[in-house]
C-alpha cells in the first residue's frame, strides 16, 4: 500500500507541466459524460458568444430567436461545461485529474525551476475561468432582462398570451412595462413571479392552461407596490369632464354625445379632505369588504374604519346565504384594484370598439347604416378570427352593393375602409381560440362595479345604508345628445 503511494506521489512529482493540457484533455476522452459535455460548449460558445453580443449591440427583434438563445443555448452551454467537470472528477477521468490535487502543486511551487511554468499555467487556467465566468455573467444578465421584456412575457406563449397582449397595446399603459405592474420591485415577488411563470409554462406546453385566462386578481401585489409608485390618490385631482361618444343605429349614424363632471376627488391631502372617487382608498376611513367569490363580484359585508377607530359593519339583506354559499370566501382591504380591475388589458364592449372606430375615421360615418351592420356582423359567433374577417368582408360587401349600388360603385374605397375599421375592432376584442366575446371580462370601472356594494342593500346596525345616489361619483351634464348645448357653453364647441 505504502508503495502504491509512493509510486504515485513519483508518477506526479516527475510529471512535466507541458503534460498537464494533455492529461486534461485524455481524462475527458476516456470519461464520456465529459466529452459529451466538451462537444456541447465547442458547439454552443462560438454561436451563443455572437447572439449575446449582437443582442447587446443590436437587440434580437424575435423573441423566439431570443428565447433560443437564453433558454436553450445558454443553459446548454452551462450545462456542458457542468458535464466536463462532473465526467472528470466522477467518473474514469479522475485518473488524469490527480495532477490538479494540492499535493502536485505543493511539490511543484517547492521546486525552483518548475515555479515559473507552474505561474503561467495558473495564470493560463485563471484566465480561461474569467472567460467562462464573464461570458456566464453576460448571459445570465441578458437572459434576465430578456425574460422581463414585453415582448417575452406577450409574445413567447402565443395562443394565451396574444389577447392579453393585443388589449395591453391598444391600452393607456402600453408604455408601461409588464413587470412593472406584475412583479415591480424587490426580490421576493421576482422569485414568485418566475415561480409562477414555470408552472404557467408547463400549462402551455401541456395544453391545460384556462380558456379564457381568468383576469389575475389573486396573484398581483399589492397597489400600493405597483400602481401608487406613478399614482398618488392622496393627492388632489379635482373632478374631470368626460365627454362619451356614441352613433346610433340609424342611416345617418347620427353622432350624440354623454358628457359627464367625473368627481375624481383625492384620498385626502394637504388641500382637502378625503372627497369623491378616492375618498374609497383614504387610510384614515379604511374599507375592508368580504367577497364570497373568486372573482369578488359578490359582497356580502363592507367594514368601515372611521377617523375615531370607529368600525361601521354594512350587510347585504342576503349576507348569510351568501356567505354560507359562498364558493371563495376572502376578506380584503380595499385598493386601487377593487375598481381598476382590468387597467390595462382593457376589452371593449361592441358598442364602444365601433364607436372608437367611428370617430377615429377608421369605419367612415358618411356610410348608410354602418354602425348597425358592423354591429350585427361582429355580434356573430365566428371560430376563429380569420373566420370572422372573411365574413365580415362578405356581409359588408353583399349589404352595399344590394341597397346601395350607387355608392358601392362610386366610392367603394368607403366600404373597404369599413371593412377594415371593423375587422380591427373585432380582432382587438374578440378572440375565439381562447373563447374570448364580446363582454367576457367583466370591467369593475362602471356602474356594474359601484353597484356590488351601492345598491341600498348593504345596511349597517344604525340603519344607515350605502349610499346610490349617482351624484357622489359624477354629475350628468348631458346624456346621449346630438350636439350637446353644455358643450358649446364649456369648450365653444358646436
Amino acid at each position: 500500500m505504502e508503495e502504491n503511494q509512493k509510486n504515485n506521489d513519483t508518477d506526479v512529482t516527475s510529471t512535466s507541466l507541458a503534460d498537464i493540457p494533455k492529461t486534461f484533455f485524455k481524462g475527458i476522452a476516456k470519461s464520456r459524460i465529459s466529452l459529451l459535455g466538451a462537444m456541447a460548449v465547442t458547439v454552443i460558445f462560438p454561436f451563443l458568444v455572437g447572439a449575446v453580443l449582437y443582442d447587446l449591440a443590436f437587440g434580437i427583434p424575435n423573441t423566439y430567436f431570443a428565447g433560443l438563445v437564453y433558454m436553450v443555448l445558454g443553459p446548454g452551454f452551462i450545462g456542458g461545461l457542468v458535464l466536463i467537470i462532473v465526467g472528470l472528477f466522477f467518473s474514469k477521468g479522475k485518473e488524469e485529474v490527480r495532477l490538479f490535487t494540492l499535493a502536485y502543486f505543493r511539490d511543484k511551487l517547492a521546486d525552483d525551476s518548475g515555479f515559473d511554468r507552474l505561474r503561467k499555467m495558473i495564470f493560463i487556467g485563471v484566465f480561461l475561468t474569467c472567460i467562462n465566468i464573464f461570458v456566464i455573467g453576460v448571459l445570465a444578465y441578458s437572459g434576465y432582462h430578456y425574460m422581463e421584456s414585453n415582448a417575452f412575457c406577450g409574445e413567447f406563449c402565443h395562443v394565451p398570451m396574444t389577447p392579453e397582449y393585443t388589449a395591453y397595446q391598444n391600452s393607456a399603459h402600453s408604455r408601461v412595462a409588464c413587470v412593472d405592474c406584475h412583479i415591480g420591485s424587490g426580490a421576493k415577488w421576482v422569485a414568485k413571479s418566475k415561480i409562477s411563470g414555470a408552472r404557467q409554462l408547463y400549462a402551455v406546453v401541456a395544453d391545460t392552461f384556462a380558456r379564457p385566462i381568468a383576469t389575475p386578481v389573486h396573484g398581483l401585489r399589492p397597489a400600493s407596490g405597483t400602481c401608487m409608485q406613478c399614482h398618488r390618490p392622496e393627492m388632489f385631482h379635482g373632478d374631470r369632464l368626460r365627454i362619451k361618444d356614441k352613433f346610433l343605429e340609424d342611416e345617418d349614424n347620427t353622432h350624440v354625445q354623454t358628457v359627464l363632471l367625473m368627481k375624481i376627488g383625492s384620498a385626502g391631502d394637504q388641500a382637502a379632505e378625503s372627497h369623491g372617487i378616492h375618498w374609497h382608498v383614504d387610510p384614515g376611513n379604511e374599507i375592508t369588504y368580504v367577497a364570497a367569490d373568486w372573482e369578488r363580484s359578490i359582497i356580502p359585508e363592507v367594514m368601515q374604519r372611521t377617523a375615531d377607530s370607529g368600525v361601521l359593519v354594512y350587510r347585504d339583506s342576503d349576507a348569510e346565504e351568501q356567505i354560507a354559499n359562498a364558493s371563495h370566501l376572502q376578506e380584503r382591504v380595499m385598493d386601487c384594484i377593487d375598481c381598476h380591475n382590468r387597467p390595462s388589458h382593457v376589452y371593449l364592449d361592441v358598442d364602444e370598439a365601433l364607436d372608437k372606430k367611428i370617430i377615429a375615421r377608421q369605419i367612415p360615418q358618411e356610410l348608410p347604416y354602418v354602425k348597425r351592420q358592423a354591429k350585427a356582423v361582429v355580434t356573430e359567433e365566428y371560430p376563429s378570427q380569420d373566420a370572422a374577417r372573411t365574413a365580415i368582408a362578405s356581409e359588408l360587401r353583399t349589404f352595399y352593393r344590394n341597397n346601395y349600388p350607387e355608392i358601392y360603385r362610386e366610392k367603394q374605397y368607403l366600404v373597404d375602409q369599413a371593412i377594415a375599421g371593423t375587422q380591427a375592432a373585432f380582432v382587438e376584442n374578440v378572440f375565439p381560440e381562447m373563447q374570448i366575446q364580446w363582454s367576457t371580462y367583466e370591467n369593475w370601472l362602471s356602474h356594474d362595479g359601484c353597484f356590488r356594494c351601492h345598491n341600498y342593500q348593504h345596511e349597517a346596525e344604525t340603519g344607515e345604508l350605502i349610499s346610490m345616489d349617482c351624484d357622489t361619483c359624477h354629475t350628468v351634464l348631458a346624456e346621449e345628445e346630438h350636439k350637446p348645448a353644455i358643450l358649446k357653453q364649456l369648450l365653444g364647441v358646436n
